[in-house]
């Protein structure tokens, strides 16, 4: 257990991060699943800005790595571009 007040505050702060990043992970996710099941080439035409810039917050704010946001738009522009 902590014995320190600021390791305590740490630890309160820590559990409020964990949950703020796992729901923008969760939703970047979610949203990269609905564009690849589109079919309709206008409609992911229009998702996919918000999506890359959903995976760019997360790349900025050190959620997931920068290069893995860089392969996840390319392939999901690709996606876009094949429909």
């Amino acid at each position: 257990m902590a014995n320190h007040k600021s390791a305590l505050k740490r630890i309160r702060s820590n559990e409020v991060k964990r949950v703020s990043n796992r729901y923008k992970h969760k939703t970047a996710r979610n949203a990269m699943k609905k564009l690849r099941e589109l079919t309709d080439k206008k409609e992911a035409e229009k998702l996919l800005p918000e999506v890359s810039s959903m995976l760019d917050k997360l790349a900025k704010r050190n959620i997931i790595h920068s290069n893995k946001a860089a392969n996840l738009k390319s392939s999901l522009t690709k996606h876009v571009a094949a429909l």
